[in-house]
């Protein structure tokens, strides 16, 4: 096992250095550019298309686009939310988080120009069913020539889910709940076993219906506790808004049991697990954008870009801002528990929030990936696919539950870069498209 971790180490070092910062950056900044800062200026915009979406417009699909935004965001808030903001703190210090900020911000084009491609270059096979994301635009957008960047991404997506999307989450709930509750492991697993596996039944539908009441209850929610406790302390809150912004061009000198860490480390660790959290560039959103009734793939990009903005400027945030208020970050905790001491430190009972916040999350994260996953596998297999990989992910719970943390950690952090390479390229080249289709489509959509 030593062995494998060191490997895996070894690849996490190469694919997560200083190219691959660039290339998540640079391709979220391009694209900022190239819409001209529409995904910033529109925002309210989208936000009033977002609750209009809730019923379905005309067009083909098979759920609604308020219900694909809520499929990726059950997807994207999980773990990341809670212990990936907690772990980037602790790694990289308090300006972890200003790079997360800047990931999200950039990410937002990033999420647009996905759901547009995706939206825009879709297939529907016989029965129906939609499938959409990077493999199909790049396949129906970038012709033959590509063909193998499709494979790679379908190939790392299908692997990636059951790291990102499955191990990671079932192990984290695990380790929450024994912490708060005492609850054995086993069952906890057992539990996520029976749960995920009568929803992913069901499909898209069945997933989508389910992450559409939780999701949005479970982050207000979460977001409502975390708010109250800053309101709280809200005269030690522009000190760490300081220490943040301080941090991220200084690096953090070693305080209490934190052993200090440079700039190099706050901008690894925060566009990192700002990755990891709202994955924007990873292509995994855009599967479930695909699924959308919708006639109008500007329309869909344009809700698709703040599960991003949700995600890292507002659950992210709260958790981060809790954290560093609370000091617990310099005690030389880290993940869910450094989250959890931090919560409990400024309200009563707060690990308790923490710890079924985190299992709510994740429960909705195995179902968004599970479908991401899927998709993937139908890529290659078609509809026949689909049951066996339904099984392999039900089974893959228990024994994330019950692996070692950091290894999953470790892994999830590098197959998200596997992922986002062959995606990034294709939006890169795909950009034209997006940039036509936004200037010939979002006049119409703004005055409606």
């Amino acid at each position: 096992m030593e062995q494998i971790s060191g490997f895996v180490g070894v690849i996490n070092g190469i694919v997560w250095g200083p190219l691959m910062l660039v290339l998540i950056l640079g391709t979220g900044a391009y694209l900022m550019v190239g819409l001209r800062l529409m995904p910033i200026r529109q925002i309210g915009p989208a936000f009033k298309l977002m609750l209009a979406g809730r019923k379905s417009g005309p067009g083909e699909g098979e759920i609604s686009p308020f219900q694909a935004l809520m499929t990726s965001l059950s997807a994207t808030i999980g773990t990341g939310n809670i212990a990936g903001v907690a772990t980037a703190i602790a790694l990289g210090g308090p300006g972890a988080l200003f790079w997360m900020w800047c990931t999200a911000l950039v990410g937002m084009a990033t999420k647009y120009a996905e759901a547009v491609c995706a939206v825009h270059y879709r297939e529907q096979d016989s029965e129906g069913n939609f499938s959409g994301g990077p493999m199909y635009y790049i396949k129906n957008g970038l012709g033959k020539r590509w063909q193998w960047l499709a494979t790679c991404f379908a190939v790392f997506g299908a692997i990636a889910g059951f790291g990102i999307g499955n191990t990671v989450q079932a192990n984290s709930v695990a380790d929450a709940m024994n912490g708060a509750f005492g609850v054995p492991v086993w069952i906890s697993a057992l539990v996520m076993f029976v749960g995920v596996g009568l929803v992913i039944l069901g499909g898209v539908k069945r997933i989508a219906s389910v992450a559409g009441y939780l999701v949005p209850f479970m982050a207000i929610a979460y977001m409502a506790v975390g708010i109250l406790a800053l309101l709280m302390n809200l005269s030690a809150l522009p000190g760490v808004v300081e220490l943040i912004f301080y941090s991220a061009f200084n690096g953090t000198a070693a305080v209490g049991g934190f052993a200090g860490a440079g700039i190099v480390a706050a901008i690894r660790f925060g566009v990192a697990r700002g990755v990891f959290s709202n994955e924007a560039g990873l292509g995994s959103a855009p599967i479930a954008h695909a699924a959308a009734k919708t006639n109008n793939s500007v329309r869909q990009g344009m809700i698709a870009m703040l599960g991003t903005f949700i995600d890292t400027i507002l659950v992210c945030s709260v958790t981060g801002f809790v954290i560093l208020l609370s000091g617990e970050w310099q005690t030389g905790e880290t993940g869910a528990a450094l989250s959890a001491s931090s919560f409990e430190s400024l309200i009563p009972g707060g690990h308790y929030i923490v710890a079924v916040g985190l299992a709510i999350f994740a429960f909705t994260t195995m179902l968004g990936w599970s479908y991401y996953g899927e998709r993937c596998v139908v890529y290659f297999f078609g509809e026949k696919g689909v049951k066996p990989f339904r099984i392999a992910w039900v089974l893959a719970i228990p024994m994330g539950a019950m692996a070692n943390l950091g290894f999953i950690w470790l892994l999830a952090d590098t197959l998200n870069a596997l992922m986002a390479i062959p995606n990034l390229i294709a939006l890169l080249l795909l950009s034209p498209v997006v940039f036509r289709l936004t200037k010939e489509r979002l006049p119409s959509i703004l005055a409606q």
